[in-house]
C-alpha cells in the first residue's frame, strides 16, 4: 500500500454531508427530509417503496426496486449496469480516452495500479462513461457474466461529476477517488470497471468486499480472488448519491450499442461480444 495526496474540501464536505444523510432523524422530521429530496428532484417513485418509508436519506439515496428489471439474457449482450447518462463513448486512441467530448486523459493514469500487460489490453478498446445523477437508481450491477480476478481501491479527490464540471476540470477522472474491478469472460476478455466517486458520494460499496473503506482510507489497496463469478444483472453495489461509471474493454473484443448523449436503464443492451 501506498499514501496518496491529503484531502481536499470537497472529501470533507462530501463526510459531512454522508453523517446528515446517515443520520435517523424523528420520523417526522425524516418524512419531510425524504418527501422534499424527492419532490426538489422530481424523482420517479413508481419502481420504489414510498419516501416516507426509508429511514435515513441515504436508505433513499441507495433505495432498491421492488421488482426486478428484464435485462438482455442474450450470450453476447452486454448491459448497462445503471440508470444513466452516457456522458461519452467510443474507442480508445491508443492510450488516450475521453471524460467528455474535447476533454481526453490517460487510460494508464485511471487505472494507475493496474498490472502493466492488462492495462495495454484496452489500448484501442471501447469505453462507456456512465453517469448518475441525484436523482437516478444508485445501485449497480454486472453488465456480464465476470470473473472477478482483482479490485483495487484508489482514495483521492471529490470533485462534481456533473456535465457542467467534466468540461471544465482537466484529467477529473483520475484524480477522484476510485475504484477498479478487473474482470475476465469466460473465454478470457477483459473488462476494467471503473467505480469513479464524487462530491456528497460517501461511499462506493461492493457486495463482495467490505474492507474497502471510501472517502476514508488513504492508502492504495488491492484486493484479489480466487474464484470470484458473479452473473449478469446481479447487484455489485451502490454509489451514495450520484456518480460515474466507466467501463472499458479489450481492443476487437465488442461493438458499442450506444451514443454519447443517450439515457439508458440497468439491463438495457449497450454493447455486444464478437
Amino acid at each position: 500500500m501506498r499514501r496518496v495526496r491529503k484531502r481536499v474540501i470537497s472529501n470533507i464536505i462530501s463526510k459531512s454531508f454522508g453523517k446528515f444523510a446517515s443520520h435517523r432523524f424523528h420520523p417526522a422530521l425524516q418524512k419531510f427530509i425524504n418527501r422534499s429530496y424527492v419532490k426538489f428532484l422530481k424523482l420517479d417513485m413508481k419502481e420504489f417503496k414510498k419516501a416516507e418509508e426509508y429511514k435515513t436519506l441515504n436508505e433513499l439515496f441507495t433505495r432498491e426496486l421492488i421488482n426486478q428489471r428484464d435485462i438482455d439474457i442474450d450470450q453476447k449482450s452486454v448491459v448497462s449496469p445503471t440508470d444513466s447518462l452516457i456522458t461519452e463513448c467510443g474507442k480508445l486512441q491508443k492510450d488516450r480516452l475521453f471524460q467528455i467530448k474535447g476533454m481526453e486523459y490517460c487510460v494508464d493514469s485511471l487505472l494507475l495500479e493496474c498490472d502493466e500487460k492488462s492495462k495495454k489490453r484496452v489500448y484501442n478498446g471501447e469505453f462507456i462513461n456512465f453517469y448518475l445523477s441525484p436523482r437516478d437508481y444508485h445501485r449497480y450491477h454486472m453488465p456480464y457474466d465476470l470473473q472477478i480476478k482483482k479490485v483495487i481501491h484508489i482514495p483521492g479527490k471529490l470533485y462534481p461529476v456533473n456535465l457542467r464540471y467534466l468540461r471544465k476540470k482537466i484529467n477529473l477522472f483520475i484524480e477522484n477517488e476510485r475504484v477498479i474491478l478487473e474482470c475476465y469472460t469466460k473465454d478470457s476478455k477483459l473488462l476494467y470497471i471503473v467505480l469513479v466517486g464524487a462530491l456528497n458520494v460517501g461511499q462506493m460499496t461492493l457486495v463482495f468486499e467490505s474492507r474497502i473503506e471510501t472517502n476514508k482510507n488513504r492508502e492504495i489497496s488491492v484486493y484479489e480472488y480466487e474464484n470470484l463469478w458473479m452473473n449478469k444483472g446481479e447487484l455489485l453495489g451502490y454509489f451514495k448519491m450520484g456518480s460515474t461509471v466507466v467501463m472499458l474493454f479489450e481492443k476487437d473484443s465488442v461493438k458499442l450499442e450506444i451514443v454519447a448523449g443517450q439515457k439508458v436503464k440497468f439491463g438495457d443492451k449497450v454493447a455486444e461480444f464478437y
